[in-house]
């Protein structure tokens, strides 16, 4: 189900890239989260170190992010680690571009409650909108890319589109969002059928008095 993905010419990507350092504002962050961890432990922060510069570059290209090879090196330099054990966490997990994405990754999950629920409408209606799964579409817009569990099961089928996730979708309601987020609007993430958290489609079934108010059931288990 994986996507190949495409890197990008090497000397291109050093050409724009060899020189990335930290951003004032992601300077300051890199020092918060450094004080996280004790001394001579800073190999710990890769995962942060990494999402920090992923972000910062999609800042800096108006897109969701990505980590090109010279911006791994410089998050390797940072924690003085060895390039390839960076590049072991950015290439092993998935929240981590190697690739250049959209403004917007949408993140369709297939796996099998998601099958189950719809997902094929969900990536039928992505297809309809022209994205295509692995590619980037012409305008630079959305990326798409179908992935496994990302668990919201219970409110499948669902995608994750950059930060948030979007759940209990068919077909209008994915091709909504697709077209609001075109228009440049902010769609309400989360379940778009009104469902709170992850109770039963209708309303919660039991503990019905906590819906409001923190309600103290105690007194009638006794």
């Amino acid at each position: 189900m994986a996507d190949t993905i495409h890197i990008p010419d090497e000397a291109e990507t050093r050409a724009r890239w060899g020189s990335f350092a930290w951003s004032p504002e992601s300077a300051e962050k890199a020092r918060t989260i450094l004080t996280r961890y004790p001394a001579g432990r800073q190999q710990s922060a890769s995962i942060p170190f990494l999402d920090l510069a992923q972000r910062q570059v999609g800042a800096e290209t108006q897109t969701q992010g990505w980590l090109p090879v010279p911006v791994i090196e410089f998050v390797a330099r940072e924690l003085g680690m060895p390039y390839m054990r960076v590049y072991e966490v950015a290439s092993f997990y998935t929240m981590f571009n190697l690739a250049p994405v959209g403004r917007y990754h949408v993140q369709v999950c297939g796996t099998t409650p998601c099958l189950l629920a719809g997902s094929d409408e969900v990536m039928k209606a992505c297809k309809n909108r022209g994205l295509v799964k692995g590619k980037t579409t012409p305008d630079g817009l959305f990326t798409l890319t179908e992935v496994e569990c990302l668990g919201a099961c219970a409110n499948a089928p669902m995608v994750q589109i950059n930060d948030d996730n979007f759940e209990d979708l068919d077909y209008d309601r994915t091709t909504a969002i697709l077209d609001a987020l075109a228009q440049g609007d902010t769609p309400k993430p989360g379940s778009q059928i009104g469902r709170q958290t992850s109770c039963p489609e209708g309303g919660p079934t039991s503990l019905q008095k906590m819906v409001a108010d923190n309600h103290d059931y105690r007194g009638e288990w006794a």
